[in-house]
């Protein structure tokens, strides 16, 4: 009997303590951004380059999230920096987010030099990892639907990068936003983690500055 009372202490404890630290840490990631967050009236010009995370692609086409955080990246275009970093995933083949992303800044007049494609930008954490240690940026502006601009900043802010973030707004409703929400409350769990043990991303790979000539990355 006295075992079993122990173990259903031990349940009740692990019950309770799980679910208070999981949204403690989600509150704490989501305060820790949340200053830097700015309008998009407010940016000053000398960030090194507008990162636009990327997401679902339909063949060539941008699913309706992407095309948001597109439509903002290219409006902050000249205003911001002079340079888009498109990140997203292109690993594997018939599957090109950066590809999409580039070609849509590119109908919009952006010079294709001035684009950089990240194509090894698996996740939030990974595409901020990469922006420093690959593409040699160190003050950034990042674009993308308010629920995950908090864990992108945070995840920025915690490799060393001077990071702020711009809400894409939605246009329409995108549905399923109470699924996005619960999942970016584990993500924000995870990237905290990541936060503090910093693990290499997926692909490394020779740097290639910012400042430089975005067709070096042309997929």
């Amino acid at each position: 009997m006295r075992i079993l009372k122990k173990i259903i202490s031990f349940v009740l404890t692990f019950v309770f303590i799980v679910p208070v630290a999981i949204l403690g840490i989600n509150h704490y990631v989501k305060s820790s951004a949340a200053d830097y967050i700015i309008d998009a009236d407010e940016t000053d010009g000398d960030f090194d380059c507008i990162l636009v995370l990327g997401c679902k692609v339909n063949g060539n086409s941008p699913s309706l999230m992407l095309r948001d955080r597109l439509s903002q990246g290219v409006e902050l275009y000249g205003v911001a920096s002079d340079r888009l970093l498109m990140t997203g995933d292109h690993g594997r083949d018939g599957y090109d987010e950066v590809g999409v992303m580039k070609a849509y800044a590119e109908e919009r007049g952006v010079p294709s030099r001035d684009i950089f494609e990240d194509h090894a930008g698996f996740s939030t954490y990974e595409s901020m990892y990469r922006a420093k240690e690959v593409f040699r940026a160190k003050k950034i502006l990042i674009v993308t639907q308010e629920y995950h601009l908090y864990r992108a900043i945070y995840d920025a802010r915690a490799l060393g990068l001077e990071a702020y973030g711009v809400i894409a707004e939605p246009s329409m409703d995108y549905g399923n936003q109470l699924y996005f929400d619960f999942r970016e409350v584990l993500a924000r769990n995870k990237d905290f983690v990541f936060s503090i043990f910093k693990p290499k991303p997926t692909y490394l790979g020779d740097a290639i500055p910012i400042s430089g000539n975005g067709e070096a990355t042309q997929g």
